[in-house]
């Protein structure tokens, strides 16, 4: 049987589950760039080490919220999916450039400010130093597309 979860920690837990669900958009997204990309682009392993990036942030926040006693979210949620739909009905990127500004508009409207945003609320230390680690390798990816991009 485990222990009542403190008020603090289901605040906690609630902040990196929505963080938690960003990932797997994310991850779903650059699913979806990958099946655009050819084969031989050198972009399509680029957004593959991304997309890995991505899963592993998932497995972080993940473990991190079973150590707060918590659940962790399986997907993306009801509104992610249904933010991923309607991306996909206005958007199918013509050519790499197109599929660079889509990766960097999600890593930065998605990624970074909607992280930035959730943790404005009050986090513990640990997982506070986590979601630092998170933003820093998504700035990277914002940096990397944009250098692509130019």
């Amino acid at each position: 049987m485990k222990g009542m979860i403190s008020i603090e920690d289901q605040h906690v837990i609630k902040t990196l589950n929505q963080l938690l669900q960003g990932q797997y958009m994310g991850v779903h997204a650059y699913e979806e760039f990958i099946k655009n990309l050819e084969d031989s682009s050198p972009l399509r392993s680029r957004f593959m080490t991304i997309q890995q990036d991505l899963k592993h942030h998932a497995a972080l926040l993940s473990e991190r919220i079973q150590q707060l006693h918590g659940t962790p979210a399986t997907s993306e949620g009801v509104i992610g999916k249904i933010e991923l739909s309607i991306s996909q009905l206005f958007d199918h990127p013509n050519g790499e450039k197109d599929i660079l500004k889509h990766a960097i508009k999600g890593e930065n409207l998605y990624g970074i400010k909607m992280t930035e945003k959730l943790v404005r609320d009050e986090l513990d230390e640990e997982s506070l130093n986590l979601v630092h680690q998170i933003l820093d390798k998504q700035r990277e990816h914002v940096d990397y597309l944009k250098s692509e991009l130019h």
